[in-house]
């Protein structure tokens, strides 16, 4: 695969949009992952439906457009008809918190082989600004137009609790910091889950609270899961205390495919496996 890494298709994300920023850290990363060596081939995206799934348009990357809230499940398939693959995952809020929240908790709990970066805009922005499991309590839209006193998920503390092997925050205005974070995430052998915080320029911009409250916390030990558990119950995505950013915790766990049956077989007789296996269940 070859030619420049940003298509020519027609961008149509509002002006001020975070995901311009996710975009080109993204870029950035697979070329970065180009130079040491790994083909562009041997990459896919996968995405939801959401403001956030044009990346797959606007990126010259192996990709594939999936169903709401399904984006996880997917990729868990495409990972495990071929291990070889950097498998990568955008996806929004509403589309991995809602209606894929199985998905995404049952494949951190498994330790599938991919990367979850969440472009978490906290509102549906491609359909006008309803409300999501992260949005703010005082948050109101056409969605929820009364104070129903709903709370917002800790998506970093519920990852933790599903025994994710890699959890990360990041935030779009923070481009060097968020490079770094998806070069981690990509490299490391488990799954990845990164919560990018970005701001919706439409519906909810909070650019100015977010620039007040991130911080990278310096002796943070990531290898330290009570410590990762204190850090993230700073923030609890209701507006108060600081946000940490960076790698949360990380940890070594055996990969799902290695421990699966079906798949301790030799992968360059594919067909041949494929035959053996729907005869055995005729």
């Amino acid at each position: 695969m070859t030619g420049q890494l940003i298509t020519d298709a027609q961008n149509t994300w509002c002006p001020g949009c975070g995901n311009f920023a996710i975009e080109h850290a993204l870029k950035d990363v697979i070329l970065r992952l180009e130079a040491e060596g790994t083909p562009r081939e041997q990459m896919v995206l996968v995405s939801g439906i959401g403001c956030h799934a044009k990346m797959a348009d606007y990126l010259n990357i192996n990709s594939f457009y999936s169903l709401h809230g399904r984006s996880v499940s997917f990729a868990t398939g495409i990972c495990m008809a071929n291990p070889e693959l950097k498998v990568i995952c955008c996806v929004g809020d509403g589309d991995a918190y809602a209606e894929g929240i199985a998905h995404l908790l049952f494949a951190a709990k498994r330790n599938v082989n991919l990367t979850v970066l969440v472009h978490n805009n906290r509102v549906y922005g491609l359909t006008k600004g309803q409300f999501t499991p992260t949005s703010p309590g005082e948050y109101h839209s056409k969605s929820n137009p009364y104070d129903t006193g709903d709370i917002a998920f800790n998506p970093p503390e519920l990852l933790l609790s599903a025994g994710c092997s890699f959890v990360a925050r990041g935030y779009s205005r923070r481009g060097k910091e968020l490079k770094e974070l998806m070069y981690a995430g990509i490299s490391h052998s488990g799954f990845s889950f990164i919560d990018i915080l970005q701001i919706c320029a439409s519906y909810l911009d909070k650019t100015e609270e977010y620039d007040g409250k991130v911080y990278v916390p310096l002796d943070h030990n990531p290898e330290d899961f009570d410590a990762a558990c204190r850090l993230v119950r700073e923030y609890r995505y209701d507006d108060s205390g600081k946000i940490a950013l960076g790698v949360i915790f990380r940890k070594e766990r055996e990969l799902f495919h290695v421990s699966a049956p079906l798949l301790q077989q030799e992968y360059a007789d594919k067909k041949s496996f494929i035959m053996r296996f729907i005869d055995g269940r005729r």
